[in-house]
């Protein structure tokens, strides 16, 4: 099996995450028209399996670092609530199938595991609604003790991943122990919740922020627009800097790709014209994979800025890799893609025209599987 491998000086060889572990359904709405206050409306239930952003993220990291293999050194630890039912028993164990160490996942006996219930217009858009009573709203601050002596074993070369679905404190108290830790924190937040995470200065605990187009709209009070790009992105840089100077930024463009923020530079990563069979999860994807990437040791901007679609171009920093992974993430209908590896996610990429750099090749390396990579670096 291909995988990264874990650089000591540059990389990381440790993710701690927190945020919520469930999982959801997805109705395909009939009609067009906005869901009404009073209304009943049929939905196809379609076969997608839907997970939260914990799981989504940790999943990922954990398959492309090989974790659970035979001659890793990555290790991938998430805290979170399951609750005590069949449902948070499987998710665990669908977690620990994917080379996750779940020792500090907890079970409360009293609640349920998180659940969603998303919907889909035909036009694409939609929206879910998640319970705010299950297993995941009683993270505490007493679950993350639990992890601070492995948080400061790991130092510099630990990644702390900060999600959502779980209390907005917990997470204060997570990026305040990850700092205290010296760890790298990586983090997202959902769009209602961007105007409290300023007013408790979060940001300014963060060192890689994830955000899509509307999360960053929230940040400079108006809407992107491709044709005032620049202005646009400048605005968000300028915001985010000022909690955290050396802050990085990856923004979510879509089907189209990233773009992504380095002591004052923006650069874009084009993604592939895809399959798409369902693009929830994509984001989490992307972030997933720069994360990886980076834990091998890539850099994270690519040198210059994609100019095309069709073109073929190097695959050679970790905004590069994490467009790729997200790209091949969307080609399957559910929020984690169940046949997503490294040797998977570098076909699909040669598959579009990207070519893998040297420094791309020199952080994979294969470790003992019963699976043959379908891509060998050479």
């Amino acid at each position: 099996m291909l995988t990264f491998r874990p650089e000591p000086k540059k990389g990381f060889s440790q993710a701690v995450g927190i945020g919520g572990i469930g999982r959801g359904i997805v109705f395909a709405l009939e009609g067009d028209h906005t869901l009404g206050r009073n209304e009943s409306r049929l939905g196809a239930l379609l076969d997608v399996r839907d997970y939260c952003k914990l799981h989504i993220v940790s999943h990922y990291i954990s398959r492309l670092m090989g974790c659970g293999k035979n001659g890793t050194m990555f290790h991938v630890l998430p805290i979170g609530v399951v609750g005590g039912d069949s449902t948070g028993q499987e998710l665990i164990r669908e977690m620990q199938e994917a080379g996750l160490d779940t020792q500090f996942v907890r079970t409360d006996p009293e609640r349920r595991t998180q659940f969603s219930v998303c919907f889909v217009y035909p036009d694409g858009t939609g929206g879910n609604i998640t319970t705010s009573n299950s297993a995941s709203s009683k993270l505490t601050a007493a679950d993350l003790g639990a992890l601070k002596r492995r948080m400061k074993d790991a130092g510099k070369r630990g990644l702390a991943v900060c999600l959502p679905e779980v209390p907005l404190g917990v997470r204060k108290e997570f990026l305040e122990m990850a700092t205290e830790c010296g760890n790298y924190r990586a983090a997202s937040f959902v769009l209602s919740e961007i105007p409290e995470v300023r007013n408790m200065n979060l940001f300014a605990l963060v060192d890689l922020l994830s955000v899509n187009q509307e999360e960053a709209s929230a940040l400079v009070d108006y809407a992107f627009e491709w044709q005032t790009a620049e202005g646009f992105l400048a605005d968000v840089s300028s915001v985010l800097t000022r909690f955290q100077p050396s802050m990085s930024v990856v923004l979510s463009a879509g089907g189209l790709g990233a773009y992504g923020y380095e002591r004052g530079e923006w650069r874009f990563a084009r993604a592939p014209k895809s399959e798409v069979a369902a693009t929830a999860g994509a984001g989490d994807a992307l972030l997933a994979g720069v994360l990886s990437a980076l834990s091998a040791g890539l850099k994270f901007l690519p040198d210059e800025s994609s100019t095309g679609i069709q073109e073929s171009r190097l695959l050679d920093s970790a905004l590069d890799f994490g467009v790729v992974a997200a790209s091949y993430s969307v080609t399957s209908p559910h929020t984690i893609h169940p046949d997503a590896d490294l040797s998977r996610v570098l076909d699909y990429g040669a598959s579009k025209g990207f070519q893998l750099s040297d420094a791309l090749r020199a952080t994979c390396h294969e470790v003992a599987s019963s699976e043959a990579p379908l891509v060998r670096v050479k």
